[in-house]
C-alpha cells in the first residue's frame, strides 16, 4: 500500500528550556505509538522528532491513509444466553450485535468456544482499517494528553472566553500528509500548511510545500534549525572552532554538557561570539565566576587547556546570527560585569573576618526546627568527627578543627549570593587564614555525592568529615521521623548513606580500615545518637538507620553480584569495609562442589535452632552416643580453629574452604542421627553440638541463604 511522510508541529509561544528537549521526543513518540497501534505505519517508517524554543514537531516517513483490515475476534456472550430454545438468535444476543455493528452476521456465522466452564459465542471477521484523517484528531490528542509538562499554564483563546490548558500559549498548527493538509484542531488553532520562522530573523510566514521540506524550508525561509539534535551539535561544533581559535578550551566537566543542552533550547539559529571581561576580577575564586557566567548569563567559561586556569574571556551563544555583532558582545559584556564586580565584592569584604570569627554565626541559622541551629549541628558533628579520627588513629584535632569551620562560610556574603558554592568559598577563606591543607581539602571536599579514590593521609580528615556529617544527617533526620518514603527523600537520606558507603569503602581501599582498625557501624552510630543530648529521637533510630544503610548497600552490591551470595553477607551486617571481600569470598565458595550440600544443611540446622527455648547447655562429651556424632564432633574439633584463625587474620576464602571438609561429617550425622530425640539431654546435646557447628559454618556468611 502506498505511504506519504507525515508532519505534524505545534508553533508556540517560548517553551521552558530545561524541559524541551523532553517534550520533543514525548511528542514525537506519542504520535508514534497512537498511530503504530492502528498499523497506520509502514514496516520502514523513520521517526524524527523536532524542539525548538517555539515549536514541538515530529514527522513519519511512511504513514498510509488507510490502514490494512484487521482480524478481529469478539466474545459476546453465553451460549445458553444468546440462543433461545430453538437455537435462534436471542433478543440479548442481537442487541449485543447491533451495539458493535455486527447485526449483519447470523448465528450460523458465530462461532463457540469454552473457557472450561461454559460455552461463548465468538464473532470473527475482519474489520476495516483505520483512516488516517478520521484518527489523526485522536493521535494528537493524546500524544499532548501523555507530555510531560513541568507546570502547565491557563490562557485564554481568541474568542476572548475559551480557555485552555498547555504548556505554554499555541499560535499555529501544521499538519500535512505528503503536500495536503489534513483537518484537525488542536487547543483551538485549526491546522494549516503554515508555519513562523525566526522570532526576528524572518517575518513573513513559511508556506510548507511538502512534509518532506519542512526542515530546508524552515532553515532556508525561516532562519531555524528544526532538529535539536542538528543543532545542537552545531552550537558544540561553533564553541569548538572559537576556543581553539583563541587557544582555549571550554572544558569538558559535566556542567559544561548541561549548559550546552539548555542553551539548544534556547536559540533557534545559533551563533558564537566572543565576550571579555577586565582581567582584575581573576584575583576572584574562579567557581564564582565559572558559576556566575554559567549559571545566570549562560555564558561558556574559557580556560587555558594546559594549566586549566580560568582565563578573561568567555563564549556567547546568541539566537541572533548577524554580519556585525558588535552590539551583542558590548551588550553582554556590560550585563556579566556587575556580576563579576559584585563576587569582588563579596570575595574581598568576606576576607576581612577569618572564617573562624563567623562559627559564632551559626547560631542564628536554624539547621531544623527539631534539630536546633547550625552551630548546634556543628557541635555534634565536631564530636563525632573526634570520634571517628580515634578510631582511625588520626590527628583528632585536625578532624575537630574541620568540622569547627566546614558550615562557617554559610553566613558569608558569598555563599549568600552564590548557594551553590558552599564549602569551596570556606576552603578558599580557611586558606588564606593559613589553615593546614588537610583542612582546606576537608571543606572543599565535604559536599561531593561520594568517595571515588582510595584515601590517602592527606585526604584522611577529609573523609573523617564527610563520614561525621552524613553520619549526623542520617541519625538526626531520621530520629525525628522525617524518614525517606517511595520516591520522596526530601533531606537525600539515600544519598547520605550511599556516601557514607563510598567513603568507608575508599578508607579500606587506602589502607585506614584493616585487622587492627575497625570502624563498627552499629557503634557508630550509637555514638552519634548520643551528641543530639537535649533531642528527643526515636528509640529506634541507631537500628533502623543501621538496616537502612545494609538496604541501600545491597542494592548497590545486587548490580555487580549474585543476589543470593550478597544476602548470605549482608545477613551478618559486617563491618561495612569487609563486605565486598567476604562477597568474593562466599562466590569462590559457591563454586566448590561442597557448597550446596553445606548450605541446605545450614539451613536446615538454623530451622532446628529455632525450636530452642533459651540458651542450650555446653556440649557434654559422655552422651554422644552415635559414631556419627562423635564424628561431627571430633571434625568441629579440629575445623573451628582452623576457620577461626583463617577469620581473625581476614582470610575469609580459606575460612569457608576449610569449613567444606565438614560435609562428609555433616551428610553422615544427619542421616544416622536423629538430633530431636526423645531424651531432653540428648536431644539438647545434638543441638548445641549443630549450634557450635553452625556458628562455624557463619563467621564469614549465612551461607543458609545460598540454598536452593
Amino acid at each position: 500500500m502506498s505511504t506519504n511522510p507525515l508532519l505534524i508541529e505545534l508553533l508556540t509561544e517560548e517553551l521552558p528550556p530545561k524541559a524541551l528537549q523532553k517534550l520533543g521526543k514525548a511528542f514525537a513518540q506519542g504520535v508514534y505509538q497512537s498511530l503504530n497501534k492502528q498499523h497506520l505505519l509502514g514496516e520502514q517508517c523513520k521517526l524524527e522528532s523536532f524542539a525548538t524554543p517555539r515549536r514541538l514537531g515530529v514527522r513519519l516517513s511512511q504513514v498510509l491513509a488507510q490502514a490494512p483490515e484487521q482480524a478481529f475476534a469478539e466474545k459476546l456472550m453465553p451460549v445458553k444466553i444468546g440462543l433461545d430454545e430453538n437455537g435462534n438468535a436471542s433478543p440479548a444476543l442481537q442487541k449485543k450485535l447491533a451495539s458493535k455493528g455486527l447485526e449483519h452476521l447470523s448465528v450460523a456465522d458465530l462461532s463457540r468456544e469454552s473457557d472450561g466452564k461454559q460455552e461463548y459465542l465468538i464473532a470473527k471477521g475482519t474489520a476495516p482499517g483505520a483512516q488516517l484523517a478520521a484518527f489523526l484528531q485522536t493521535a494528537i490528542d493524546e500524544a499532548i494528553a501523555d507530555l510531560p509538562i513541568p507546570k502547565v499554564m491557563r490562557y485564554q483563546l481568541a474568542d476572548g472566553q475559551t480557555s485552555v490548558r498547555f504548556v505554554r500559549p499555541v499560535h499555529g498548527l501544521a499538519v500535512l500528509f505528503g503536500d495536503q493538509v489534513l483537518p484537525v484542531s488542536v487547543l483551538g488553532i485549526s491546522s494549516s500548511h503554515v508555519t513562523r520562522g525566526h522570532r526576528f530573523l524572518s517575518n513573513a510566514p513559511v508556506q510548507l510545500n511538502h512534509a518532506n521540506t519542512y526542515e530546508q524550508q524552515l532553515r532556508e525561509e525561516g532562519k531555524v534549525i528544526a532538529s535539536y539534535e542538528e543543532r545542537r551539535d552545531m552550537i558544540s561544533a561553533l564553541l569548538a572552532d572559537k576556543a581553539a581559535s583563541l587557544g582555549a578550551t571550554i572544558g569538558n566537566d559535566p556542567e559544561v554538557a548541561a549548559l550546552l543542552d539548555e542553551v539548544t533550547s534556547l536559540v533557534e539559529y545559533p551563533a558564537v561570539y566572543i565576550g571579555q571581561f577586565e582581567e582584575k576580577f581573576l584575583a576572584v575564586p574562579p567557581e564564582c565566576l565559572i558559576l556566575t557566567m554559567r549559571l545566570n548569563q549562560k555564558y561558556f567559561p574559557l580556560f587555558d587547556p594546559d594549566t586549566g586556569k580560568l582565563t578573561h574571556r568567555f563564549l556567547i551563544v546568541s539566537n541572533m546570527d548577524i554580519d556585525n555583532p558588535q552590539q551583542i558582545i558590548e551588550g553582554n559584556e556590560r550585563v556579566v560585569r556587575p556580576r563579576l564586580a559584585d563576587a569582588e565584592f563579596f570575595f574581598n569584604t568576606d576576607r576581612k573576618m577569618p572564617l573562624a570569627a563567623r562559627v559564632e554565626q551559626l547560631a542564628t541559622i536554624v539547621y531544623h526546627n527539631k534539630l536546633g541551629t547550625q552551630l548546634e549541628r556543628s557541635e555534634r558533628v565536631r564530636k563525632i568527627a573526634a570520634y571517628i579520627a580515634q578510631q582511625l588513629g588520626a590527628n583528632v584535632s585536625l578532624a575537630d578543627r574541620a568540622a569547627l569551620l566546614a558550615k562557617a562560610d554559610l553566613s558569608s556574603n558569598m555563599v549568600g549570593e552564590f548557594p551553590e558554592l558552599q564549602g569551596i568559598i570556606g576552603a578558599y577563606y580557611a586558606k588564606a587564614d593559613g589553615e593546614p591543607e588537610e583542612i582546606v581539602t576537608a571543606l572543599a571536599e565535604q559536599y561531593r555525592v561520594r568517595y571515588d579514590k582510595p584515601v590517602s593521609q592527606e585526604t584522611l580528615t577529609s573523609a573523617i568529615l564527610f563520614i561525621a556529617e552524613r553520619t549526623e544527617s542520617l541519625v538526626g533526620i531520621w530520629g525525628i521521623g522525617l524518614v525517606p518514603t517511595g520516591e520522596r527523600d526530601p533531606y537525600a537520606l539515600r544519598r547520605a548513606a550511599l556516601g557514607l558507603i563510598s567513603a568507608v569503602e575508599q578508607l579500606a581501599a587506602g589502607h585506614f580500615l584493616n585487622l587492627q582498625t575497625r570502624l563498627s557501624l552499629n557503634e557508630l552510630l550509637e555514638f552519634a545518637a548520643g551528641t543530639f543530648e537535649k533531642i528527643s529521637l526515636n528509640p529506634n533510630t541507631v537500628a533502623e538507620v543501621q538496616e537502612f544503610i545494609y538496604e541501600r548497600y545491597r542494592n548497590q552490591l545486587n548490580n555487580d553480584y549474585d543476589r543470593s551470595v550478597v544476602d548470605a553477607v549482608i545477613a551478618l551486617a559486617p563491618p561495612l569495609h569487609e563486605i565486598i571481600d567476604r562477597i568474593r569470598a562466599v562466590t569462590a565458595f559457591t563454586q566448590l562442589p561442597e557448597a550446596d550440600s553445606l548450605a541446605a544443611a545450614n539451613k536446615r540446622i538454623a530451622n532446628l535452632l529455632k525450636k530452642v527455648d533459651g540458651s542450650l547447655p555446653a556440649i557434654n562429651a559422655e552422651i554422644l552416643l552415635e559414631p556419627a556424632e562423635k564424628a561431627l564432633a571430633d571434625t568441629i574439633e579440629t575445623i573451628q580453629p582452623v576457620a577461626l584463625d583463617h577469620f581473625d587474620k581476614g582470610e575469609f576464602e580459606a575460612s569457608l574452604s576449610s569449613i567444606a571438609s565438614t560435609r562428609a561429617a555433616v551428610d553422615t550425622f544427619f542421616t544416622d542421627v536423629m538430633v530431636m530425640a526423645e531424651d531432653p539431654d540428648i536431644r539438647n546435646n545434638r543441638l548445641a553440638l549443630l549450634s557450635q557447628l553452625h556458628g562455624t559454618m557463619n563467621l564469614v556468611a549465612d551461607i543458609s541463604r545460598l540454598a536452593k
